[in-house]
């Protein structure tokens, strides 16, 4: 097994938040051109696309990206990780096409706290059943308050727009996507994390991502065009095309982490990087109609206090302990 480079915490965190604030902005590119391309799906796939084509030179380019490519079929072949591993961008095809499907319907708000909901939730379970590289977390008294507060956080900042929400009842069952997607992507972290440290490489782990989701993609919106047809033509403008990206980055410094830091202390981190990157995002490029207020600010900062929480080793004696 490659040796794996451990990151400290101090260090691994702010790159996590960093990491976290392409996610915001992939989103806002990403829906820029759904609105050109008016087809939402069209808009995911042509950003994985791109994210392909990125990493595809990043791995014949760089000498550690074709050191982690030569990896790829020993490690299938000796089973290094169990081999469904390599679907894990499957999983980010599902979370786009949960958002294309769900976005409209709930908003921003709902989506983002279903996500972080389910994200944080199965980010405690797969660390206490060590399916990620850094293996066994022990859940502590201080690791399950940080992810509640972290959940309370999110729903507090984004709460001035959940008040315009209509019928909550209506909403129970397409909340269950954003849901669901944002609990498999815990499994999708430690799946990469776990591939990765064997590649020796997250350059490689991204690649093998980025072809599992775009087959993914193009599948669902085959169907799509057989059944609605073309949309509108591919802008020129080079920005809408940033998302692909956007995404290389949230996924390559995510598997890169998780080996040291852990499923759930790198979601969060990244959960922080995204309200921050929304909030940046609404001062500076502020998208029609947004507003910032108190409780988003506060909701924010709130994120990063729970983090911190979570990062704290006390435990209750007799409470959660490892067995």
């Amino acid at each position: 097994m490659p040796h794996a480079v451990r990151i400290n915490p101090l260090i691994g965190l702010p790159l996590a938040v960093l990491a976290g604030t392409a996610i915001p902005a992939q989103a806002r590119v990403n829906g820029a051109l759904g609105q050109r391309l008016d087809d939402g799906l069209a808009a995911a796939l042509v950003s994985f696309t791109v994210g392909l084509v990125v990493m595809i030179l990043i791995s014949a380019l760089l000498p550690r990206g074709r050191a982690g490519a030569a990896q790829l079929l020993p490690a299938l072949r000796e089973r290094r990780f169990p081999r469904y591993y390599v679907l894990a961008g499957a999983i980010g095809g599902y979370f786009v096409l949960s958002q294309t499907l769900t976005i409209g319907l709930l908003g921003v708000a709902v989506f983002t706290v279903a996500a972080v909901a389910g994200q944080t939730l199965t980010g405690l379970v797969v660390d206490r059943l060590g399916i990620g590289p850094a293996g066994k977390k022990a859940l502590t008294v201080m690791r399950v308050v940080g992810a509640v507060l972290t959940i309370a956080a999110v729903a507090w900042a984004v709460s001035p727009k959940l008040s315009g929400t209509s019928d909550v009842s209506e909403l129970l069952l397409p909340v269950l996507l954003p849901l669901t997607a944002g609990m498999l992507m815990s499994f999708q972290q430690a799946m990469n994390g776990t591939t990765g440290m064997h590649y020796g490489t997250p350059i490689t782990s991204t690649l093998v991502n980025f072809i599992a989701g775009t087959v993914v993609l193009a599948l669902v919106w085959g169907v799509k065009l057989a059944v609605s047809g073309f949309g509108q033509p591919l802008p020129g403008e080079w920005y809408l095309y940033l998302g692909g990206p956007l995404g290389c980055i949230f996924i390559g410094v995510g598997a890169l982490l998780v080996r040291s830091l852990g499923v759930l202390l790198t979601s969060l981190g990244m959960i922080a990087g995204q309200l921050i990157g929304s909030l940046v995002l609404d001062i500076v490029l502020p998208a029609p109609g947004s507003v910032v207020v108190a409780a988003t600010v506060l909701g924010t900062g709130l994120t990063l206090v729970a983090i911190v929480v979570a990062t704290l080793p006390w435990n209750m004696p007799g409470l959660l302990r490892r067995r």
